[in-house]
């Protein structure tokens, strides 16, 4: 649960010193760290704390659930409906892998579904994988949701994602990583690590 929230600090931290004032800033949440409403409480807390330090309107960060089993169903609602009222947006991770799936995108109603890598490739590989996958696209952008293909690393991979009507693309064949200077700053102000 430590290495979660320090993960995700640093990121905002980074997210908040160099990207753009209008990009999006994607973060992560496994559903298994919420046993209780009291950690899920704590978490947004923290979060709270570093987009303030980090001049950050909470409407630019999603939240991403991703594809682990969640330890309790009302705890990750609870979360969920929380940073709602907090401004934040919400996504489906990994749409396709493990519990990511539309059982989940029925119940969190989120704003983005991002579609697992590996599904997302095998689904090309085929003319009947790829009208699947196209339609699925459609019936959430319908519903208002955009969507997301992850790990797209070919140029072909980006021209089928196109023609499929997704939102957005994250993958290689966009950018590599890079790295970014990181700022200790909210550590040496609060006194100690979020929990």
């Amino acid at each position: 649960l430590h290495i979660e929230a320090l993960t995700r600090t640093l990121h905002l931290l980074n997210a908040g010193a160099c990207l753009p004032q209008e990009a999006s800033i994607f973060v992560n949440f496994d559903p298994s760290v919420f046993t209780e409403r009291t950690v899920a409480d704590a978490a947004l807390r923290e979060m709270r704390l570093v987009l303030h330090e980090a001049g950050i309107d909470p409407r630019r960060v999603v939240c991403e659930v991703t594809e682990q089993r969640s330890a309790s169903q009302e705890a990750l609602h609870g979360f969920v409906a929380a940073l709602r009222a907090n401004g934040f947006r919400i996504a489906v991770d990994d749409y396709g892998a493990d519990d990511s799936d539309i059982n989940r995108v029925k119940e969190l109603k989120p704003d983005i579904v991002k579609f697992d890598a590996y599904w997302i490739t095998q689904l090309m590989e085929s003319g009947a994988g790829f009208a699947l996958l196209t339609t699925m696209v459609k019936n959430f952008e319908e519903q208002g949701i955009h969507t997301v293909f992850e790990g797209i690393e070919e140029g072909w991979q980006l021209e089928l994602a196109e023609k499929s009507g997704a939102s957005m693309v994250q993958g290689f064949v966009l950018a590599r990583p890079e790295l970014a200077p990181t700022s200790f700053g909210v550590f040496d102000k609060a006194g100690q690590a979020p929990v």
